[in-house]
């Protein structure tokens, strides 16, 4: 599925945005394998629709393939996040089975890896081997609690983390991957997390500062982000 969707803000005429991200959904037992493609962003609110009729006709939730995604930002993070959130509302669990680099380093700096990992659990359990269960769901129930409170978490700092790109896209005229790899490679060079980093950069709209340290490397990130390609 490709196509375009809409941004309206207060006031402000919607703005068209294109979605170039598509998904293809295989049933795998109890499972859905569901393989996404392209570029997941803002446009990617439009798969919503596709990813809960792929959790709904699963028994036990979705195994996602993201080998194919070639970006990813804070926003497509959290169409996945809210599945997962979703998924955990019906009893079910959202896995990544493969990821992109790309995807890769934006579990790494966000800290939600963990978020997405198989339980280790076997799906196809029966009810013969019902007597040894107990100690396992316990542990089970455990890791739901503690990764719906590491969801709720991460979820609140993505809209901080969107904001302070779409501070860099505006001031420098960056595009939204080269402001997302301005933020993370100055959060990495800083050894600052990243929605620590933003929070700190939205912070200056009110007059706040950013240390000199992490001043001097957002700029050099800037400073090569807008650097021309040079020709042959």
């Amino acid at each position: 599925m490709e196509g375009a969707w809409r941004a309206e803000g207060d006031g402000e005429p919607a703005v068209l945005m294109p979605c170039l991200v598509a998904v293809d959904v295989v049933p795998d037992g109890r499972r859905m394998r569901v393989s996404v493609r392209g570029e997941l962003d803002y446009g990617g609110q439009l798969l919503r629709r596709d990813l809960d009729e792929a959790l709904r006709r699963s028994g036990s939730g979705i195994d996602l393939d993201l080998t194919a995604l070639e970006f990813c930002d804070c926003s497509g993070l959290n169409v996945l996040l809210g599945l997962r959130q979703r998924a955990l509302g019906q009893g079910k669990t959202v896995t990544i089975r493969g990821s992109s680099p790309a995807v890769e380093r934006l579990l790494d700096v966000t800290d939600t890896r963990d978020l997405f990992a198989h339980p280790g659990l076997d799906d196809k359990a029966t009810a013969p081997t019902a007597r040894h269960d107990a100690g396992p769901r316990r542990e089970t129930e455990q890791e739901l609690r503690t990764e719906v409170t590491q969801l709720r978490r991460a979820m609140r700092t993505r809209p901080t983390i969107d904001l302070a790109r779409g501070m860099l896209m505006v001031s420098f005229g960056l595009s939204p991957e080269a402001a997302w790899n301005v933020l993370v490679n100055t959060s990495q060079n800083t050894n600052t997390k990243v929605h620590l980093l933003a929070r700190d950069l939205v912070s200056t709209i009110h007059g706040g500062k950013l240390p000199e340290a992490v001043q001097k490397q957002l700029a050099a990130e800037v400073a090569k982000a807008c650097r021309p390609t040079s020709s042959p």
